[in-house]
């Protein structure tokens, strides 16, 4: 009998309920952050004792609140404790959103017929037979792809049910904390220690922070921001049952506020951070991709018990994997995000038709026609070289030679010019001209370049 024995599963813990193992490291447990590509992009999900940070610079658009919502709606629908740090954590958490299908009443019938009937219009499109074995081009990752018990298929037409909020308030599922502007983080930090000791870690606790740094917080300084994200970290790291995800304010996303490195502070106090640099307060950059809403930007990675993050070699997005093969895999890939109606997608960053023009021309551009129009040339034929009396012949070539239009002189310019001819010894020498080959064939199909 072998002495040797396979490890089983048996005799390890079970896991909160909403996580698994990472594929990188069986000492990592993962949870999704509600968007399947945002997942791609963190290796598969957020690890549990880690901390996600929002950066969106845009005063004019809420993207990191809604990924916020995005969190706090999968730990509801996961059956997880989820605690929000709000001003008014309940008009949040009421304004969230949840899984299609569970709000009936929603009149979204009949886009939803509209959408199913372009699908199927588009599945029966025929392509050239080589082509049909390929795969088709994809610019994120879907739910199937990813994980589909760990993740949850959301969508932003629907909103969470009044009764499953009311049940996750009285089962203490839902854990409110209030901001008051008379305190400052330290208070905050003491709640969430309070909260995460009396927990056990049979379940999984997510802490959500949608506007850090919004006026409700008071006078907050960069050295306030900073002790505060260093706190939440180190009680993460106590306490391995539960993660964060936080959203600073728009006008604290940038260097302008917090001084020199301000971007790159935050990344080091954080497990991982984005910034999500929309396009709104840019328009030629709107213009120059009309099929994104914005830019990605990765500050830091979460490698909780590696010195690599599991991103780089399991993220298909980046491209740095080798199972990113379609989708580029030599080098790291741009990334962008846009918004549509029912969900948020995190995606590579790529040019429309013809560098940026959603249209392909059949006709040349304006500024083409006249640049050609500053530019007028007359031809002369000079000599026509066939060989109609040869039997295997079935093309003829056609040479001319271009010389720019005459330049028409008014009568004392013709004086001078006179003038300075009879002065000057030495003749002008004549410029050659230029030739230009034409190509006409009886069977062009024989002469298919």
């Amino acid at each position: 009998m072998s002495s040797f024995k396979r490890k089983t599963l048996s005799g390890r813990a079970t896991l909160p309920q909403g996580t698994r193992l990472s594929p990188f490291s069986t000492s990592t447990v993962i949870t999704s952050t509600g968007i399947p590509s945002l997942d791609d992009i963190l290796g598969g999900g957020l690890p549990l004792s880690c901390s996600l940070a929002v950066l969106a610079p845009d005063h004019h658009s809420a993207y990191g609140e809604l990924v916020q919502k995005y969190f706090v709606a999968q730990g509801l629908a996961s059956g997880q404790k989820v605690c929000i740090i709000h001003d008014e954590p309940l008009r949040f958490a009421r304004e969230g959103i949840w899984m299609a299908g569970s709000n009936p009443s929603k009149p979204a019938q009949g886009e939803d017929a509209d959408d199913e009937k372009a699908s199927q219009h588009e599945d029966k499109i025929k392509i050239a037979w080589r082509y049909e074995q390929m795969k088709k081009f994809q610019t994120t990752v879907s739910s199937n792809s990813l994980n589909d018990d760990l993740c949850m298929a959301f969508d932003l037409t629907c909103r969470i049910p009044t009764a499953a909020l009311d049940a996750a308030q009285q089962s203490a599922q839902l854990i409110p904390i209030d901001v008051d502007i008379s305190e400052d983080g330290t208070r905050v930090i003491e709640q969430i220690e309070e909260l995460l000791s009396n927990g056990t870690n049979a379940h999984a606790v997510r802490i959500c922070i949608p506007a850090l740094g919004s006026p409700h917080w008071g006078d907050m300084q960069p050295s306030t921001v900073l002790t505060l994200l260093h706190s939440l970290r180190r009680l993460l790291h106590r306490y391995t049952n539960a993660c964060a995800s936080l959203s600073l304010a728009p006008h604290m996303c940038t260097d302008t506020w917090g001084g020199p490195g301000w971007v790159q502070k935050v990344g080091w106090l954080t497990d991982a951070a984005i910034s999500m640099s929309a396009f709104g307060a840019n328009p030629s950059l709107s213009s120059l991709f009309p099929s994104h809403h914005g830019m990605v930007q990765i500050l830091t990675l979460p490698a909780p018990h590696t010195i690599l993050p599991a991103s780089d070699k399991y993220s298909t997005l980046r491209g740095l994997s080798s199972a990113a093969g379609s989708m580029g895999g030599s080098g790291e890939n741009n990334l962008a995000f846009k918004c549509m109606r029912k969900r948020l997608i995190f995606e590579t960053l790529h040019l429309d038709l013809e560098g940026g023009v959603t249209e392909r021309r059949t006709t040349p551009s304006s500024n083409a026609m006249a640049l050609d129009a500053s530019m007028v040339h007359e031809t002369m034929p000079v000599a026509v070289l066939s060989t109609e009396g040869r039997k295997d012949s079935r093309a003829t070539v056609e040479i001319e030679f271009e010389r720019s239009k005459d330049v028409v002189f008014d009568a004392h310019t013709r004086v001078m010019a006179d003038d300075t001819a009879v002065d000057s010894l030495v003749p002008a020498k004549p410029k050659k001209p230029k030739k230009k080959v034409a190509f006409h064939s009886e069977r062009p199909d024989l002469y298919d370049f």
